[in-house]
């Protein structure tokens, strides 16, 4: 399990969730054009929340990188092997700040990093985008180069 960021931060992701909406016709399509079929079965089966949350994240990325793209898209889809709704989610996020066990879809939800890493390996996804997954709330893997690394943490800071 990792830290999912700061109270500033979970906040902010509690209040957006609240508002969040399924994607526009427009942002299906770009969504279609940037992930292959496997990848997007992967992103249509999160909850409109992270849809739209990593929607906003992919409009914050530099022209000219599918690879980025991608990994900015694809960061969260193992959050919904947790099942969980923003409360559920808010809760395992307070927990795991001050560093308090948990268990069930708590502990899932936390783990969604390796969840999503998986199931983005499986889909055949680029290693960059499996270790963003993966690791997003944690350390840069080398498999992520540095200045990769630097635009999707900083386009995932909301």
């Amino acid at each position: 399990m990792s830290a999912l960021g700061s109270p500033r931060h979970l906040i902010r992701r509690f209040f957006s969730s609240l508002q969040a909406g399924r994607p526009s016709p427009t942002e299906q399509l770009e969504v279609a054009r940037t992930l292959t079929p496997p990848e997007a079965a992967l992103f249509w089966a999160q909850p409109a929340m992270d849809q739209r949350h990593a929607i906003r994240v992919a409009g914050r990325i530099p022209d000219g990188s599918m690879s980025l793209l991608r990994a900015a898209l694809l960061h969260d889809v193992g959050k919904r092997h947790s099942r969980t709704g923003v409360l559920g989610r808010s809760v395992a996020s307070a927990l795991a700040l001050f560093h308090l066990p948990v268990r069930g879809r708590w502990e899932t939800y936390l783990d969604h990093g390796a969840l999503g890493a998986a199931d983005l390996n499986a889909a055949g996804s680029d290693p960059l985008v499996v270790a963003f997954a993966e690791h997003h709330h944690g350390r840069r893997p080398t498999e992520v180069p540095p200045d990769a690394w630097a635009i999707l943490s900083e386009a995932d800071n909301d």
